[in-house]
């Protein structure tokens, strides 16, 4: 599991004028928030904190004032055009703690070549300890034939890990193939016997 420290200033301004200045000079206003404590409005790099969320269910060190928080990113928003980060929320959490994530599932093995497989949920919830999320699961698609599933049930658990999503979820799906029949025109053969246009009948008879 990734951890990666970064360190953030405490907000004194707010508002969407505020927002929009931090954002101007490379930083993301965030909040930070759980255990009961009270939330803390703070701002952080913007070029680390994309890097760091490259990693799905990342833990971040942040260290405001001295003082370090384990968080884990609970909601990012993101310009809906420019997809640039505009306001993160991160959750405190213990070390030894068991938290509650969507953790991405990968599909392993060779299916039949009779169906596409359609990866219906991308991602499953799992209960872990917080600082032993895994990157992502394993799905074993070995042998599936067309019309069969595999299941949340199916995805392979490490030790530690608890499925939290309904066991009977379908993580992947291999559909038939559709059959494409061409239908083919016979074209339309040209008139032998259409009169002569009027125009040539008047030149014959001059």
């Amino acid at each position: 599991m990734a951890e990666i420290s970064i360190n953030g200033v405490r907000r004194t301004e707010f508002g969407k004028g505020a927002s929009r200045r931090a954002r101007r000079d490379g930083l993301v206003p965030a909040v930070i928030y759980g255990h009961g404590e009270k939330p803390q409005h703070i701002t952080l790099p913007a070029r680390e904190l994309g890097v760091a969320l490259k990693q799905s269910n990342v833990l971040l060190d942040i260290t405001i004032d001295g003082k370090t928080e384990l968080t884990l990113p609970k909601a990012i928003v993101r310009h809906p055009l420019k997809q640039i980060l505009e306001h993160v929320d991160l959750v405190l959490v213990r070390r030894g703690e068991k938290v509650v994530v969507a953790v991405p599932v990968h599909a392993i093995g060779e299916h039949s070549r009779d169906g596409i497989l359609e990866h219906v949920h991308n991602s499953i919830e799992v209960r872990v300890e917080a600082t032993a999320i895994p990157s992502f699961l394993e799905v074993d698609i070995d042998g599936m034939t067309a019309g069969e599933s595999r299941y949340a049930s199916d995805v392979k658990l490490p030790a530690g890990v608890e499925l939290e999503s309904d066991p009977k979820t379908i993580v992947v799906h291999l559909s038939e193939k559709s059959t494409v029949v061409e239908e083919v025109v016979a074209p339309v053969a040209a008139a032998t016997d259409a009169p002569a246009p009027a125009e040539d009948a008047e030149k014959k008879d001059a």
